[in-house]
């Protein structure tokens, strides 16, 4: 019987090879999932998978599907292909402190060229104690105002020195800008993006600026493709790389959070399906192998910098290693005996071309079939007389690439929990070595749709105080208000909005500096 209310969720998660979509019933039951391959334009696979679930479940059911969550490689796309960016003005807040360094000196320039980026360096930022470097160029920044008009610029990157000591000229500049421009006029204030690393810091603001209208135009597709199924004033998130969720509006100021958002829906996915909160979760799909860790029912953040489209960045990103191992990957004996999985793949035609599905190319997928381990998988008849050496080779092969990526995630000696999740898990053995027990909970094939389906809605806190302004207790409950204020914003529901995580670390190179990071979730907004 259908249910009275419109609890029901669909969750669609976009993945190199598959686009994959769930329905999830108001008690988080699992009641309808396909799989559709990805399409060139993303969109058209988008269309195919959601069209798929939608008939499985019928009209009556379907009436109750409230919300509607999408994880995307929309934006990654852009930046890597170079196309559909906002043509960007890039505005640093520094003089004469930082012209030594020019703005984007080190992008490739095919990618500068697609944004038609130009950038200014005026008067203003702050010293790592907060004092100020010069007074704010205000009168500089309405004339980059004037040029962003009269030149047609799409949307603006504002970056000051050390603004997340002291953000208070980038929310100056923005608020000059808003003056100027309009309060709908795009703008990225990096204090809002990054932390501490100002070049890298401003090259993730760049990046978030040219992918509004992509973001914009991602949502305004999903909500059409909604419509044409029938599911008419159902609520929009868009994944974040953080393994929640973020609403339509929140995603348009922030598309930048959306990039590598795949790999964290299949982490929440695991999590939710073998209750773990503590993992590491391998992810194999048709052409790749995403190896994260499971840290308090959350994807862990990497510590590091991490580059998007050639482009060094420090905003916050998965802590992930991937590997060229997949369903599809090729499998070849060299000339020196030696037996190859991958890092080449035949992708989602792997049901065209792999040697069980009566293709030509020998595939990862043929090796567990000829080993009888993949019953319903294509025909064992047809692989029946492929080398047994060769097969026992090749899967002893696949065997430690999947080793040695979990043991890249690890952090201790001892055994982990290991969970594996993806359609092209079936390759995976139920042992590996360094790890105990190996996991493959039920719908495996779909933990990144469910991952997307059943995630809830955070915000996160990054920032510097000097403790001698700010004792560090006040300075860690801002940081907590701030946090839960953000996730509010991204959609989440007042009343379930928890911190769970909170970090500080003393920074003694900048004296009696104290970065705080707060992390807070709570449940979607009903």
């Amino acid at each position: 019987m259908a249910q009275t209310t419109r609890t029901w969720r669909l969750g669609i998660d976009v993945g190199g090879t598959n686009t994959d979509a769930v329905i999830i019933d108001g008690d988080l039951n699992l009641v309808a999932a396909t799989k559709s391959p990805t399409t060139e334009d993303v969109m058209g696979g988008i269309k195919a998978a959601m069209h798929e679930v939608v008939t499985q479940i019928g009209p009556e059911d379907a009436e109750n599907i409230g919300f509607a969550m999408l994880g995307t490689t929309h934006c990654t796309n852009a930046i890597v292909e170079r196309k559909r960016l906002n043509k960007v003005v890039a505005l640093r807040i520094g003089a004469p402190a930082t012209t030594a360094i020019s703005c984007m000196a080190d992008w490739p320039e095919e990618l500068k060229s697609a944004m038609g980026v130009r950038d200014f360096i005026v008067h203003g930022g702050n010293e790592f104690d907060g004092r100020e470097i010069s007074e704010l160029g205000e009168d500089e920044i309405r004339d980059v105002a004037r040029t962003v008009r009269e030149e047609g610029f799409e949307s603006i990157a504002v970056t000051s020195v050390f603004s997340p000591v002291s953000d208070a000229h980038e929310k100056r500049a923005g608020a000059i800008l808003r003056e100027e421009l309009g309060d709908e006029f795009p703008i990225t204030l990096s204090s809002e993006i990054g932390s501490l690393g100002f070049l890298e810091r401003e090259n993730a603001s760049i990046l978030n600026a040219a992918l509004h209208d992509v973001a914009q135009t991602t949502a305004l597709s999903f909500e059409a493709a909604l419509a044409a199924e029938g599911l008419h004033d159902v609520a929009v998130y868009l994944g974040q790389n953080d393994g929640t969720l973020m609403s339509v509006e929140y995603a348009k100021r922030y598309p930048i959070f959306t990039i590598a958002c795949g790999p964290t829906n299949s982490i929440r996915g695991a999590s939710f399906l073998t209750k773990e909160k503590d993992a590491v979760v391998v992810d194999i799909g048709g052409t790749t192998t995403d190896v994260g860790v499971l840290a308090h029912g959350f994807p862990r953040e990497s510590m590091v910098a991490v580059e998007i489209g050639d482009v060094r960045t420090n905003f916050r990103m998965p802590d992930l290693v991937s590997v060229g191992l997949g369903g599809g990957s090729i499998v070849r004996k060299r000339d020196d005996g030696r037996v190859t999985v991958g890092p080449d793949s035949v992708g989602y035609k792997v049901t065209e071309e792999a040697l069980c599905f009566g293709g030509s190319t020998l595939t990862a997928t043929d090796i567990v079939v000829a080993k009888g381990l993949a019953a319903g998988v294509g025909d064992p008849a047809l692989v029946a007389d492929l080398d047994a050496d060769l097969v026992d080779a090749a899967y002893k092969e696949i065997t430690r690439i999947i080793e040695d990526a979990v043991d890249a995630m690890k952090t201790s000696a001892g055994d982990v929990t290991v969970i594996l999740v993806g359609g092209g898990s079936i390759l995976a053995p139920s042992t590996l070595e360094g790890a105990d027990p190996v996991l493959r909970p039920e719908n495996f094939g779909v933990a990144n749709a469910i991952g997307s389906a059943i995630a809830q809605v955070s915000g996160q806190i990054a920032k510097v105080f000097s403790l001698s302004e700010t004792p560090r207790d006040q300075a860690i409950s801002q940081s907590k208000e701030r946090a839960c204020a953000e996730a509010i914003e991204a959609g989440a529901d007042p009343e379930t909005v928890e911190v769970i995580d909170v970090e500080d670390i003393p920074m003694a190179y900048l004296g009696d500096a104290l970065c705080i990071r707060v992390k807070a979730v709570g449940d979607l907004n009903l």
